[in-house]
């Protein structure tokens, strides 16, 4: 598989106490990626290079692509030169088992998540509410900013990416995975996790460096996760979507404290 620069050097001006400097800084790149789902292209996406397979498969399983099917294959352009599409074109396969993919309406930005009550109700009408698992213990949910913190190092080189982690009830950081989308970041993670056959990702936590919004909680309950930790707040939609879900969900969380939004199960 392709290595592809994550970052790029160059010269800025700083200005700091009146004084310019020019000097080197290091900044995130960013490029399209498109998803294909048995040669049919399903997404446009703006994503850190890196971990692209499992970006592909993370959100060909969150957005119910796969319809429980097996992924067979993945690989860089399934119609011509990798190297021809500069490595951003990924196709997963399933051998034609998957259903015939329904793309979406145009591109997906970095930022940007579903649009359309239609769309987030169909998605959510094809998951099970989760299992009833142990809950996490507070203490271990407020501890994962910093314990993924130390795994970010592209965010210490551009202070430009969001991370996502994986990590168990005991506070082990499983996999940790980083991209300029929140959402990105976070299909990096459950893709890992189905190519390795860690799926459903039953009483484990999610752990997300920024908002929690609707796509996210989605994504989570899809992988099987029974808890969403965020450092920021949640959107509404994201909360009433938990609750449905029966997954706690977790903002603001600081190692001294935490808003719980939905308490389904939670340690005493």
């Amino acid at each position: 598989m392709a290595v592809r620069s994550r970052s790029e050097t160059l010269l800025v001006t700083t200005v700091q106490g009146g004084q310019r400097s020019r000097r080197p800084d290091e900044l995130i790149v960013e490029e399209p990626m498109t998803v294909q789902l048995d040669g049919i292209t399903v997404s446009t996406t703006m994503r850190t290079p890196g971990h692209d397979y499992e970006l592909a498969v993370g959100f060909c399983l969150s957005e119910g692509l796969l319809a429980g099917h097996t992924v067979t294959g993945v690989r860089y352009c399934a119609n011509g030169s990798a190297v021809g599409s500069e490595f951003n074109v990924v196709s997963v396969d399933t051998g034609g088992r998957a259903p015939a993919p329904r793309p979406r309406l145009g591109n997906t930005t970095s930022s940007c998540g579903l649009c359309g009550n239609d769309a987030i109700d169909e998605l959510c009408a094809q998951l099970a509410p989760l299992p009833t698992t142990p809950p996490i213990e507070m203490a271990v949910l407020q501890s994962m900013p910093d314990r993924v913190r130390a795994a970010q190092g592209l965010f210490d080189a551009t202070g430009a990416v969001h991370g996502a982690a994986a990590f168990t009830a005991d506070g082990e950081v499983l996999l940790t995975r980083e991209d300029v989308g929140r959402h990105n970041a976070v299909d990096k993670v459950v893709g890992r996790m189905l190519l390795d056959g860690r799926l459903p990702a039953t009483g484990l936590g999610l752990f997300v460096s920024g908002r929690a919004s609707f796509e996210l909680v989605q994504k989570a309950w899809a992988a099987g996760f029974g808890t969403l930790v965020a450092v920021s707040a949640p959107t509404a939609l994201a909360v009433h979507t938990a609750r449905r879900a029966g997954l706690v969900l977790a903002g603001f969380v600081r190692a001294d404290r935490l808003n719980v939004y939905a308490p389904e199960r939670l340690a005493p």
